[in-house]
């Protein structure tokens, strides 16, 4: 098949380079238009640009689909399938209906639960069990197409969310490449996603980030693993904002929510709403992440202390 392939993050990469050495023709890269990163704010390009042009594939990065020109240059293509893994623009009709086949998206959830932006955050931080990838046939609506294929994946009880996007990821991959010759062929026909089973994962804002320490022990434990890597949670002592990488759920009440009722190289005990939070790992403002023994050899934090 002539195939387009749409996409601009790391999560997009795994389901790129499996259409490399399958034997279609991928005519063609989009991805988002090279953003500042890092530091120094130096105009970089995406991974998925990078991985296409090591692989000498033409890239290109509209800003969007509404200018003619580029409309007429994806016809030029002439593409039987698009395919969609995390590009971060919205696709019009007028694209949707350009390639023979349409144009599917491989998405981090099992749809139809968890639409939108942050599947994989949404849902470690609301205790999901399992999610999973779904590759859907896209139509005009938000992530409501026809679904295709699917694959479950377990969510593990220690598990960020970047180390779920990274095996999310290479999932995504190995599901496209056992559907794409049955796409080919004509063998799925797809399943219609049941609107009563839908929920929507809004997109992640830095101003959730905080701990609410009157939470229960469960719900922030949660919180800190769905915000990693980004926005990352924190929590503020002394004037000084500290952000929590890693923390495990104890049954130990305190009084007030956010007190320190320990402080070794065991970990910072938190006292919440109900239960309390040990902290393993964390960061002050300006400094490197380390475990918590490691922070304490600098930073004189007792019990009493307290976390807001």
């Amino acid at each position: 098949m002539n195939i387009i392939f749409a996409g601009t993050p790391d999560f997009a990469v795994p389901s790129l380079r499996v259409l490399l050495p399958a034997g279609h023709n991928v005519v063609a890269v989009y991805s988002q238009p090279d953003r500042p990163a890092g530091r120094g704010r130096k105009t970089t390009p995406g991974p998925v640009k990078t991985t296409a042009q090591a692989a000498n594939i033409s890239v290109y990065q509209p800003q969007n689909f509404k200018d003619p020109v580029e409309i007429a240059k994806l016809v030029s293509l002439r593409p039987d399938l698009m395919i969609v893994v995390a590009y971060g623009l919205i696709l019009p009709e007028s694209i949707l209906n350009i390639p023979r086949l349409g144009c599917i998206n491989v998405h981090a959830s099992l749809l139809p639960r968890w639409r939108g932006a942050a599947p994989i955050q949404r849902a470690i931080e609301t205790g999901d069990k399992l999610t999973g990838i779904s590759i859907m046939q896209m139509d005009v609506g938000l992530d409501t197409g026809k679904v295709l294929a699917s694959t479950e994946i377990e969510i593990l009880a220690t598990e960020n969310a970047g180390q779920l996007h990274d095996r999310l990821a290479e999932a995504g991959g190995k599901l496209l490449a056992e559907t794409l010759p049955k796409i080919e062929t004509g063998q799925i026909r797809g399943t219609v996603q049941d609107e009563g089973l839908v929920s929507y994962a809004k997109k992640l804002e830095k101003s959730e980030a905080r701990l609410d320490w009157s939470l229960p022990a469960n719900t922030i434990a949660r919180k800190i693993r769905a915000f990693n890597p980004w926005p990352m949670a924190y929590t503020c002592w002394q004037q000084n904002r500290l952000r929590v990488w890693d923390a495990t759920v104890c049954d130990q009440n305190g009084t007030k929510p956010g007190t320190i009722l320990a402080a070794s190289g065991e970990g910072i005990l938190v006292a919440t709403g109900t239960g309390s939070v040990n902290i393993l790992r964390l960061q002050s403002q300006g400094g490197k992440a380390m475990a918590v023994k490691d922070f304490l050899n600098g930073q004189h934090i007792s019990p009493g202390d307290l976390f807001v």
